[in-house]
């Protein structure tokens, strides 16, 4: 009997199912896709500042850290937490910045967010709507019922 394997077990912090078609090559710091039940919690764009609109840091990884330590506050507002989070959209202002600083960027990133590795999605832009802001970060968390 040939077993047919079409997701993955969801990691031990996460509620949700981690989707991992079989064959495939699993992928480093994010999901395929990620299927949950239960209610949804939007994060509108995340950028780099603090909770008075200030820039502390001008690199990509401190910013990263900080915009990652903004979507948690929000999530924790609607009673979720990173282990909820479904999917999240980067834009980055810099590809071979953040090509260049991924070890720092993961180390942020797992320190802020743990061991959840939600569908992602990375797209390089032009710019964002404030000049200091190096990268913006939208998220969707799932929390079950």
């Amino acid at each position: 009997m040939t077993q047919t394997r079409t997701a993955a077990p969801p990691a031990p912090s996460t509620p949700h199912r981690i989707l991992q078609p079989e064959g495939w090559a699993r992928p480093v710091g994010y999901s395929n896709g990620v299927e949950a039940r239960g209610r949804s919690v939007f994060v509108g764009g995340q950028i780099g500042w603090n909770a008075q609109c200030r820039f502390e840091a001008h690199d990509l990884p401190g910013q990263v850290r900080q915009t990652l330590e903004n979507v948690v506050a929000i999530l924790r507002e609607a009673g979720a937490g990173p282990e909820h989070v479904t999917t999240m959209t980067w834009y980055v202002t810099d590809r071979k910045a953040y090509s260049a600083s991924l070890k720092d960027i993961g180390a942020a990133y797992r320190a802020t967010m743990g061991r959840n590795f939600p569908a992602m999605a990375v797209v390089e832009v032009s710019g964002l709507i404030e000049d200091q802001a190096l990268v913006e970060i939208q998220a969707t968390a799932v929390v079950p019922d």
